[in-house]
């Protein structure tokens, strides 16, 4: 609750200043004003879309870590903690200070043409606001996270003879899924305005490759299936389960189950880090499974605790 009521009120206080002191000045300004520098001033914008654009850029972050704030879960990690209150801190100021060095920048100019924004203005900025996000996130991380207990016993099943079992579990992220959506969507209206004309060739080809690429991606990560038979564990990705990853049997130690998160494994999709292999699609219960190599893979999916336990019986009953 804390930590929603501050960033509410914050983003509140950072829109309210990104809207009023560009505005304050606006009889100061050259119309239009310059937006972008090279070594000299070689873009410009008026300043009533310039404020929505700065606007509009914070408000999309604010709203993302509302969000994540509101799904509470995802804030119960001391690293989640630290890399929320690093990104709404060094995200608000970052903005701020590219709003205000505008301003100042256009300030009493007769012209956009005009405007100087000095280097050290700029590493200023960059350095300050890194610099706050990360004592932001420092401060905000809060105690450290309880460890998950010391030697507990992988669970099993007790089969019968000549039984078979199956287990089978699907998990989805709607956030990508709600990704994938929009980014096919983007796909399609660019290629129709492209192929009408409406676009320039190099930017509705640029903007088409990087929808698509999105688009193939959000379809392989935004769900997994996993089944566990006699054979081994399948996993399924994408909405449609393919392609698909096989691990035989043989080659699976043994199986438990733990609540991890994108923190702790580099994030959301496939990842890798030292020793382990992870498809992580939420925060929370995950099958974890040791390879007889010494690997691990971890893969968030629910009812993980019963596939362990199957895992773990198929496992037994073949080596006797």
């Amino acid at each position: 609750m804390r930590t929603r009521l501050v960033g509410s009120i914050w983003g509140l206080i950072v829109t309210a200043i990104l809207i009023a002191v560009p505005l304050s000045f606006r009889d100061r300004l050259p119309d239009p004003i310059a937006t972008h520098w090279s070594d000299r001033p070689d873009g410009a914008t008026s300043l009533v879309p310039f404020v929505l654009t700065t606007t509009l850029i914070w408000v999309a972050v604010w709203v993302v870590l509302l969000g994540i704030a509101i799904h509470g879960k995802m804030l119960e990690r001391s690293l989640s903690r630290a890399y929320w209150w690093g990104a709404l801190v060094w995200s608000s100021l970052f903005v701020i200070g590219m709003a205000v060095t505008t301003v100042y920048a256009n300030l009493g100019r007769a012209g956009w043409t005009q405007a100087e924004l000095p280097g050290w203005i700029v590493t200023a900025v960059l350095i300050g606001s890194i610099g706050a996000g990360l004592a932001a996130g420092f401060l905000g991380k809060g105690g450290p996270d309880q460890p998950p207990p010391a030697g507990e016993t992988p669970p099993r099943l007790r089969l019968r003879e000549g039984q078979r079992s199956v287990w089978v579990s699907r998990v989805s992220n709607p956030w990508l899924a709600a990704m994938d959506v929009f980014s096919g969507v983007v796909a399609v209206t660019v290629a129709a305005l492209g192929l009408i004309g409406a676009l320039p060739a190099p930017v509705w080809g640029i903007v088409l490759a990087a929808a698509v690429l999105i688009f193939v991606a959000g379809l392989l990560t935004s769900a997994a299936t996993v089944r566990v038979t006699g054979d081994g564990v399948a996993i399924g990705f994408g909405l449609l389960g393919w392609p698909v990853r096989r691990i035989r049997l043989s080659k699976i130690e043994k199986a438990w189950s733990e609540n991890r998160y994108p923190s702790q494994v580099g994030g959301w999709g496939l990842r890798g880090v030292p020793g382990m292999a992870a498809i992580m699609l939420r925060g929370g219960e995950c099958l974890v499974l040791r390879y007889r190599s010494g690997g691990q893979l971890l893969i968030s999916v629910d009812d993980a605790r019963r596939g362990a336990s199957l895992l773990n019986a198929l496992i037994e009953e073949r080596a006797a």
